[in-house]
């Protein structure tokens, strides 16, 4: 009896492990059906623009930084019309990813930029630009004015101290936007004025924190008061303020 008795209790600890292998093997082929239902989710999915921002999506742009074909690749399978520039400059200035949207928004033209931000413009655009401009305005954006993306200097201007992302044209600076029916949304004019263009000043700032990885605007300092600074410094991540 005790013999039989035992030989029961071995299968059902042996029944109780198949049993867990089988629901451990349902939630692994679930989860991976899941995440290729969910590339903004999946870290080892290719970054497509195409694809809603995911948990994965702020580490596959920093990770780009370094990895300028990699990047444009990136814009190639997203559709994204881009024009390769030769590289330029010197020392600590020298920008040997230049790389410039052909049909993006920017006024006055759109500038060399690295590739990173250039993907970071787009995603913020479509993600947040369009849907909040017609959501509080009724209206699409036709221009986007920038204050510049390159400048060879220290941060703030200083003789010494860190490079600026300015630098190496990791960076651009947002002033405004123009609207289709003719409103003009400005940085300086509008961060403490009119409620509706308050609003969406506020709502692109916050936006622009899952695209890029340093957003500064007027909240920050006062050297911002005229404009947002966008940067992709793959030291710092979800610097918004």
């Amino acid at each position: 009896m005790k013999f039989t008795l035992s030989r029961h209790i071995g299968k059902f600890v042996l029944d109780r492990r198949v049993l867990a292998l089988l629901v451990l093997a349902s939630l692994l082929i679930a989860a991976r059906a899941w995440l290729a239902a969910h590339p903004e989710h999946n870290p080892w999915a290719p970054l497509s623009l195409d694809d809603p921002q995911g948990w994965a999506t702020q580490q596959k742009l920093l990770a780009l930084r370094d990895d300028v074909p990699a990047c444009r690749a990136v814009l190639e399978r997203s559709g994204v019309a881009f024009n390769v520039l030769d590289p330029a400059g010197e020392g600590e200035c020298r920008r040997t990813d230049r790389t410039q949207l052909s049909t993006f928004p920017l006024s006055p033209g759109v500038p060399a930029t690295t590739c990173p931000v250039a993907i970071a413009m787009e995603l913020w655009k479509k993600d947040t630009l369009e849907p909040k401009a017609e959501e509080i305005f009724g209206s699409s954006i036709t221009r986007i004015e920038h204050l510049g993306a390159y400048s060879c200097r220290r941060i703030y201007g200083r003789d010494e101290g860190a490079w600026s992302e300015h630098a190496t044209a990791n960076a651009l600076d947002i002033a405004g936007f123009v609207l289709e029916d003719g409103r003009r949304i400005s940085v300086l004019g509008d961060w403490d004025g009119e409620a509706d263009k308050a609003l969406f000043l506020r709502e692109v700032r916050d936006g622009a924190c899952t695209a890029f990885s340093t957003v500064l605007s007027p909240d920050y300092n006062a050297a911002h008061a005229d404009h947002f600074h966008l940067d992709m410094d793959s030291r710092w991540t979800s610097v918004c303020r």
